[in-house]
């Protein structure tokens, strides 16, 4: 459950996914909705919650589907161990986002219809967040165990919301200001989001994942020897 990792490993792992490796400000994944739902800071929470829950439960259930189901030997337990079916993991990953954005569009809808009206058509379109499906596979290509798997899609989803939250506060007071004409709108939400991914970029170079097994290039930084 822990794989290698203690506790102060998972800690690492979490503040690297929030702030280090941001799937947003570093893998520029989600990058339609972050755009489009960041003119107020109340939108922009509730959607940065929604992409928090998603990604975290589809997180837990893609990991058990790659272990028991899709990955290399995952069915030895139902005695078919030589079967592969990972070239069907894209799909099923994909299947399960949608089913569980659809049952959240429905929680959401029930219990506070001002966020639903106001996220709109962006809602059911986390099922097509690649920050989300990003997330999912990120941790799949890097064979965490559960609680190093769990730590680290709770972490992306919470950088995402992290993300969204800043431009939604910088753009909220960016309205009062006088911005050229030919900037306003997408343009200076375009300028802004790249000078807060500069300012998290500050953080590359820094491992704060002491897992003892050595990550892969996916990573996108540098091992320790």
């Amino acid at each position: 459950m822990w794989g290698n990792y203690d506790s102060m490993g998972l800690l690492g792992l979490f503040i690297q996914s929030v702030f280090v490796q941001n799937i947003l400000l570093f893998n520029f994944l989600g990058m339609c909705s972050y755009l489009a739902c960041s003119n107020k800071i109340t939108t922009a929470h509730g959607l940065g919650l929604a992409v928090t829950v998603v990604l975290t439960i589809s997180g837990i259930l893609n990991w058990f589907i790659h272990h028991f189901v899709t990955g290399a030997g995952a069915l030895s337990w139902a005695g078919m161990g030589a079967f592969n079916l990972s070239f069907l993991e894209l799909i099923i990953y994909i299947s399960v986002i949608a089913g569980f954005v659809q049952v959240l569009e429905i929680v959401i809808d029930k219990f506070s219809p001002v966020l639903y009206a106001a996220l709109g058509v962006y809602l059911p379109l986390i099922t097509v967040n690649c920050a989300i499906l990003g997330g999912c596979l990120f941790a799949t290509a890097r064979e965490y165990a559960f609680l190093p798997n769990l730590v680290y899609v709770f972490g992306s989803g919470l950088g995402w919301w992290l993300a969204i939250a800043l431009l939604a506060s910088i753009r909220e007071k960016l309205s009062y200001s006088n911005i050229p004409k030919g900037l306003r709108g997408m343009g200076i939400a375009f300028i802004m989001t790249g000078l807060i991914a500069m300012t998290f970029m500050a953080l590359t170079g820094i491992t704060l994942d002491t897992s003892k097994k050595k990550q892969g290039p996916i990573s996108g930084f540098p091992q320790n020897p």
